[in-house]
């Protein structure tokens, strides 16, 4: 598995190089906490099918669902097997959460940076 630590993402986010940063948390997740990471697009982790092909082109795309398992992991291991950058955020949300780094109320069903 491809990875990116929370510090590793911090720096992506503050640095010049384009990057989208993906919430794949199961829209019950997300809708609980209410909160996701300044920047994130929510995409509906249950229609991958529906917009994989979005992404084909990004140069590099981080990505996180609520604990860092199976969601993250298996979406980013999918667009790499496609030819995209993609590494999934150790220990996700919840980690990001944990250490007091930025977050912002989520406003809608595909939030947009």
């Amino acid at each position: 598995m491809a990875f990116i630590s929370i510090d590793g993402l911090a720096a992506e986010l503050q640095g010049v190089s384009p990057v989208v940063l993906l919430d794949v948390r199961r829209e019950q997740a997300r809708a609980a906490s209410g909160l996701q990471i300044p920047g994130a697009v929510w995409r509906n982790p249950a229609f991958w099918l529906d917009w994989k092909d979005e992404f084909l082109t990004t140069p590099r795309v981080l990505l996180y669902c609520a604990h860092g398992h199976e969601i993250s992991q298996g979406l980013a291991a999918t667009l790499r097997a496609m030819g995209v950058d993609a590494l999934s955020l150790s220990g996700g949300f919840s980690a990001w959460q944990a250490a007091g780094l930025a977050l912002r109320r989520v406003e809608s069903d595909t939030d947009t940076p």
